[in-house]
Order: structure tokens, then C-alpha cells, then sequence
């Protein structure tokens, strides 16, 4: 196991807070006389929500998660979608003004936008061009003062997985935090870094129930990572950042794998099916390999199609002013009408 010792990594003031607490995250149990946090004990006026505050921690949440990912519960944070998960790990671990985090673009932009809201220095080193891979060389001489790599994998908006290697080279090599971002990671035929969380005590693996869950409006994501890790993002979450409602959607979730497997599999022919047409497509220069649940293809004009899409009520996601992307357009995989529909819309298009 690589060893570093992460409360070097913590800003320092952190490192003497206390988490937030109630008396309710201090009495195990269920079941008592609960007058400790001033909530409405007659009941709610809606009949759908509880009048107690939700568990802070969201142990029942945990253990199901645990059991999955073969991990203990204090190696999971929960987030009020990922994006809380990648605010709070910035927030924990990088000093404004001071720390920086290396991004690597064409990429999810939440990195970014988490790092430069909380005045922490953003370093980008682009992907290889075509291939989409990491600079490798680069990443590391730029790493001083870096507190945070974030690697996308499948990467969003390119599709690709990042090569294996290249992520245990930076993890071997780099004494900071490296992430590894798998929203997509049910779409595509690898193990996920989850795996391994015990061999590297700087990997943090981000998921979500918003993709292959087919949650996306009840926000809830995931945060694997070494226990002293969760330790600190725990020391200063919100108290409550995950409303109960949402923990109950995602342990039924959990109980639900099946069906959950039925929509990646179903998703990934449909990914078939659209690749399959648009190679037919003579306009379309190039469809870009996908492991997740949408296509990157390029074309000559990006801004006229996407406007022609548009027109006829196909909305897709314009990538063409992105890093290494121009011509670029996004399309997610719908059900099989909405694909056959895009298809029939596209194929109509004179470019």
C-alpha cells in the first residue's frame, strides 16, 4: 500500500473542528421521547413527510452501500448528488488562495466550478488529442501545491475509460488526493477503482444514482474513499444534507439491482443501435468510442446542426467551443422511440 498520511493534506484549522452534533446522532436507537431539537411533535402538514430530522449520517443508506461495494460505512460519504461530495472534498482539503487542483479537459466542469468558488487555484492539462487519454508527464510536473486530481472515468463528454495504467502511475506517484469520477462507470465492461480503495489510501471514487439508478432528481452521491478521508469531509457537512424522503428512495434503490441492470443493458443497445446509424450518416465525420450512456460525434458545422436539432425539438448537448471538441456535439441515449426519432431527423438534415 502506498502510504501517506492524509492529515497533512487537511486545511488546518479543520483538523481541530468537531463535526456538528446533535443529540440525535449522539442516542442510538429509534425509539423514545425525542425533544431535543425543537421540531413540530403533533406531526406535518404533509401527510408524505415525517416531522423528525433525517439521520445525519444516513447509516442505513451505508450499510447497504458497504455491503455492495465489499467496504466498511466509514468509508462513505453521501452527498446531496456528487456534486456536494466534490464541494465538501474541496472544501476539506484545499486552502483558498493557496492549493490548487489539476483538471484535465475536455471534462465535467463541476471540478472546476467547485475549485474556483472557494478561490482554490485551477490547473487544466488537456487530454491527448483524439485518444482522449491523460498527460501523464505533464500531470505530475505540474503537481506542486496540488492537493486534488480529478480524472473522469468513463470521461464526460468524450465517453472514454482512462487508461488503467495512467491512473495507478499518478496514484504511485502523486501525495495528494486523485479522483476518480464514475457516474458513468456502470456502462462499461470494468470493475470499478472501488476495488482498490484499500491498496491506495489517497484514491476517493465518486458515483451517483443519477445514471444507471435513474435518479437523477432525488440527488443522492457516493464517496468512496480511505475512512480518514470521510473523517474530515464529515467534521464539516451540513448536518442534515440528505432529506430523509431520499434516503428511503435509495436503500429501495438498492433492493432494486435487478432492474437497475435491466436499464444498462437496455442503454448500452440502444448506444449500439445509434452508433450503428450513425456511421451510415455521410455528414458525420467521426463517432468517438462510448463506455457511458452517450455519444461524442463530430461533424463540420456543430452550431448549425445543434440549431437544426433544436428546431425540431431534439435537444443535445453542443460541445464545440470544449477543448480539443470543435464540431462536437453530445447525444445521450434515450428509449428506443426518442433514438429512432434523432435518427429520423438527422438523416433529413443538409448540412
Amino acid at each position: 500500500m502506498k502510504n501517506i498520511n492524509i492529515h497533512t493534506l487537511v486545511r488546518s484549522h479543520i483538523l481541530v473542528m468537531k463535526p456538528y452534533s446533535s443529540a440525535r446522532s449522539e442516542y442510538e436507537g429509534n425509539d423514545g421521547i425525542f425533544l431535543d431539537a425543537n421540531e413540530n411533535a403533533l406531526g406535518s402538514v404533509c401527510e408524505e413527510l415525517h416531522n423528525r430530522y433525517p439521520d445525519p449520517l444516513q447509516i442505513q443508506v451505508k450499510q447497504k452501500l458497504a455491503q455492495q461495494e465489499n467496504l466498511n460505512t466509514n468509508q462513505i460519504f453521501i452527498g446531496n448528488g456528487s456534486d456536494e461530495c466534490i464541494d465538501v472534498l474541496v472544501r476539506a482539503f484545499c486552502e483558498p488562495k493557496e492549493d490548487a487542483v489539476i483538471v484535465c479537459p475536455p471534462v465535467f466542469s463541476m471540478y472546476e466550478h467547485s475549485a474556483h468558488s472557494q478561490n482554490v487555484k485551477v490547473t487544466e492539462v488537456l487530454l491527448k488529442e483524439e485518444t482522449f487519454q491523460l498527460n501523464v508527464d505533464v500531470i505530475l510536473s505540474l503537481s506542486k501545491n496540488v492537493k486534488i486530481i480529478f480524472i473522469c472515468s468513463p470521461n464526460n463528454p468524450t465517453g472514454n475509460l482512462i487508461a488503467l495504467n495512467d491512473i495507478e502511475t499518478i496514484l504511485n506517484n502523486f501525495d495528494g488526493i486523485v479522483v476518480i469520477d464514475e457516474a458513468y462507470q456502470d456502462f462499461s465492461s470494468t470493475k470499478s477503482w472501488t476495488n482498490r480503495l484499500n491498496e491506495f489510501q489517497n484514491l476517493v471514487v465518486i458515483k451517483t444514482f443519477s445514471k444507471s439508478y435513474g435518479m437523477a432528481d432525488a440527488r443522492i452521491g457516493m464517496l468512496y474513499a480511505n475512512e480518514e478521508i470521510v473523517h474530515y469531509m464529515n467534521v464539516i457537512k451540513l448536518p442534515y444534507n440528505i432529506n430523509q424522503h431520499t434516503q428511503s428512495l435509495a436503500i429501495e434503490a438498492l433492493d432494486k439491482i435487478e432492474t437497475k441492470n435491466n436499464f444498462v443493458q437496455e442503454l448500452i443497445q440502444g448506444r449500439k443501435y445509434l452508433v450503428n446509424e450513425l456511421a451510415q450518416i455521410s455528414f458525420i465525420q467521426k463517432i468517438y468510442p462510448s463506455d457511458a450512456n452517450y455519444i461524442l460525434f463530430k461533424v463540420e458545422d456543430a452550431n448549425h446542426l445543434y440549431r437544426y436539432l433544436i428546431q425540431h425539438k431534439i435537444i443535445v448537448r453542443n460541445r464545440t467551443t470544449a477543448p480539443l471538441l470543435t464540431g462536437c456535439l453530445r447525444v445521450s441515449v434515450g428509449t428506443k422511440n426518442e433514438n429512432e426519432k434523432f435518427i429520423e431527423i438527422l438523416k433529413k438534415y443538409k448540412s
